[in-house]
């Protein structure tokens, strides 16, 4: 187990300018950022927009993380689709540009049987080399019963990022039936719940990129065995962490703008379509910041 991957792995957001392309400079100050806020790994998912880039640019996008990150931290590539054979390729294209991980949740459209996505995940596993990440997310839910099934039928089948709401009843059962063998449970949801789920077995989690730091000190306090500081230390910042992790587009948005703020991008800008904030929402976030501490 002192193999596999733990810690903090903030999903990057990616920066646009005015005319909806991908700005690298940015990219690179945002790993940059991450690295030194002393993260474990980064991700390119949804909060990323992933869904929205062309093909070319999500090669070019892992790419750009790849080389900056430079083996410093491990990277993370969401590899889903609604077809296996368009997973695959996406899988076996983000080994080849050196992704350390996958990121995969089922698919979704029109509904697929159960035994369908045994058979789209173990096909995957069994085309790549680096282990993936399966992603229980409310739309395409994966069990805790089905996540150790998918893990002891190949060994890159090697965590569950969980974000079905209520989380925590999920980290109870995987922590009951896995024995503390695979999956590896992550918490993802933006890392609302990370004390609670730490304390159900979680090795980490997947938060947005805009605030690392919080989620690191969390992380390492809890690590050094300082749990009620850790808990004192995080639900100070419950309110921003909520903020950040709002539907509907928006959280597309608020990280970027502090990002912005920080100095790290030189845009705040979402692609289409996704739902602005409003000025009383930037008011409200900067009030926010004005509380974050080192």
């Amino acid at each position: 187990m002192s193999n596999l991957m733990s810690g903090v792995f903030p999903i990057l957001s990616t920066p646009f300018d005015s005319k909806d392309n991908i700005v690298f400079n940015d990219v690179e100050a945002e790993v940059e950022y991450a690295i030194d806020s002393g993260v474990s790994g980064v991700a390119i998912a949804l909060a990323s927009e992933v869904y929205k880039l062309t093909d070319s640019e999500r090669n070019e996008y892992l790419k750009k993380v790849v080389n900056c990150a430079n083996k410093r931290i491990k990277v993370c590539m969401n590899t889903t689709a609604e077809s296996t054979k368009v997973s695959i390729e996406y899988s076996k294209k983000a080994q080849e540009l050196g992704a350390d991980a996958v990121m995969i949740a089922q698919p979704s459209f029109g509904g697929v049987d159960s035994s369908e996505v045994k058979k789209y995940f173990i096909n995957v596993a069994e085309n790549i080399e680096i282990p993936i990440f399966m992603q229980d997310v409310p739309d395409a839910p994966i069990s805790p019963e089905l996540a150790v099934e998918l893990s002891q039928s190949n060994k890159n089948l090697a965590y569950l990022k969980v974000e079905v709401p209520p989380t925590l009843p999920r980290f109870n059962k995987l922590k009951n039936i896995s024995d503390g063998e695979l999956p590896v449970p992550f918490g993802g949801a933006g890392g609302l719940f990370m004390i609670e789920e730490m304390r159900r077995g979680s090795k980490g989690t997947m938060p947005v990129a805009a605030i690392p730091e919080i989620f690191v000190k969390t992380f390492n306090l809890w690590e050094e065995g300082k749990e009620i500081e850790a808990e004192k230390y995080f639900h100070k910042h419950i309110p921003l962490i909520r903020t950040l992790g709002q539907g509907l587009g928006i959280w597309n948005w608020l990280p970027k703008y502090i990002l912005k703020k920080k100095g790290i991008f030189s845009e705040a800008l979402a692609r289409e379509p996704s739902l602005k904030p409003d000025m009383d929402q930037i008011y409200e976030l900067d009030r926010l910041m004005e509380g974050l501490e080192d």
